[in-house]
């Protein structure tokens, strides 16, 4: 399934809340709790990063994994706050959508 557009930024909010994660874990964590019906590939992850670091939405820590540096990316309290935004924008557009494919004639 296809994601839609602007629904990525709200995944990975997510995905980060309950703990640190890096680029290719978040990925994974997505399709995971998603039943795999969403995966967005860890290429389109990896760019995001850096805007949700910028927006303060999470912190990057960088750490050593495999002889690499992996960055992790945990949840600041900005993020929690866009997070929670972001959650009501989405039920708020879902619950139009649920009406409108819903009501009568």
């Amino acid at each position: 399934m296809d994601l839609l557009q602007g629904t990525l930024d709200l995944l990975v909010l997510r995905a980060v809340e309950p703990a640190p994660l890096h680029g290719v874990g978040i990925a994974d964590r997505i399709q995971q709790v998603t039943r795999g019906r969403s995966s967005p590939s860890r290429g389109r992850c990896f760019p995001r990063s850096a805007v949700w670091n910028r927006k303060a939405g999470s912190k990057a820590n960088g750490r050593l994994e495999n002889n690499r540096r992996a960055r992790y990316y945990k949840l600041t309290r900005p993020g929690r706050a866009q997070l929670a935004e972001e959650k009501r924008k989405w039920y708020r557009m879902t619950s139009a959508m649920n009406w409108m494919l819903e009501s009568e004639r």
